[in-house]
């Protein structure tokens, strides 16, 4: 469906945290933290940690491969890091810091902690209390506002290893454990059967839900999965919402799912959106519940936010679902 448009007011009070946020922690000063350096090289320096392949921090901050590699190779010249090949794949570049580096990365998150605290320290413990749990919410939000979820082909991989780590979740909370052939095939959701939606955050698979034709205008959720780093955010809802604006699309005015009676928390969230326990309408030996939702129709389509992967192989909430 289509996303409601964004208010001015939300857009000028997030802009105006913003700038109250870098200003106290000195995000302009070209000596961040009083070391000799700016933010975007302090920031690589402590992201390198113990040593990364470049490919990978690329992905994490969002940079420019270009614009990486000056940063790289400016910490380099200075004695903070090494850049180099490792011996089992000639194709990656990795950067992992030198002592000095590592000497400096712990006197960067000194500065940071006594910074933090100065700011904290004029609050009240209540007060404290208060802007941590806020901080807490703007981060979960942030992060599933920086999550993307896209159609993708049953068959990719993945979509593959999203299943794969769907069945060993589910393996370890069902009493009698899990049959891998009890998954869906990459036939039963692709192209006009079905479609295979995966949550990506900073490029990495996080969740993941299939949708398939039952009937004639019926479909069934299956698999609706959240990585564990990624739960709590509210992500399978996100997943669950992008499959029924799947089954519109495809003409269907009924979804139904059945899941396990040990996934408490799963039939809570499919009640909280909108669907009803009902007899059971399919013989499934991982089925305890039977869920149905009828469909309204919209007239602005399918989700634009749901795009279909560039590439089919492209690299709750306890929210084990269907």
């Amino acid at each position: 469906m289509e996303p409601e448009p964004v208010a001015d007011e939300d857009v000028a009070a997030f802009r105006r945290f913003n700038r109250c946020f870098t200003r106290r922690i000195g995000v302009l000063d070209d000596r961040y933290l009083g070391q000799n350096r700016p933010l975007g090289e302090a920031r690589l320096l402590f992201e390198i940690g113990d040593g990364v392949p470049l490919r990978e921090l690329r992905t994490r901050l969002g940079l420019d491969a270009g614009y990486l590699s000056r940063m790289a190779r400016a910490l380099e010249t200075q004695g903070m890091v090494r850049v180099g090949v490792p011996p089992h794949d000639t194709r990656l570049r990795t950067v992992e810091p030198t002592p000095a580096g590592r000497v400096e990365v712990e006197e960067q998150n000194r500065r940071a902690d006594a910074l933090a605290a100065g700011l904290l320290r004029s609050l009240t413990p209540d007060q404290r209390a208060e802007l941590t749990g806020a901080l807490a919410t703007a981060q979960r939000l942030l992060r599933l506002a920086g999550i993307t979820v896209r159609v993708v082909d049953g068959a990719s991989a993945d979509a593959r290893a999203c299943l794969d780590a769907y069945a060993a979740d589910i393996d370890e909370r069902f009493p009698e454990g899990f049959d891998n052939s009890d998954l869906v095939g990459p036939h039963e959701v692709s192209g006009a059967a079905g479609a295979f939606l995966v949550a990506y955050e900073e490029g990495r698979p996080v969740g993941c839900g299939a949708l398939r034709r039952l009937a004639p205008g019926v479909g069934e959720l299956r698999h609706v999965w959240v990585h564990a780093d990624a739960r709590r955010l509210g992500l399978a809802r996100r997943l669950l919402a992008g499959l029924e604006d799947e089954a519109r699309a495809r003409g269907l005015d009924v979804v139904r799912l059945d899941t396990h009676r040990t996934l408490t928390e799963a039939q809570a969230m499919y009640r909280a959106c909108g669907y009803t326990e009902i007899p059971a309408y399919v013989d499934h030996v991982y089925a305890h519940h039977w869920f149905e939702k009828r469909l309204t129709r919209s007239a602005a389509g399918p989700d634009p936010d749901l795009v279909p992967a560039p590439h089919p192989d492209p690299v709750p909430d306890r929210d084990v679902g269907a």
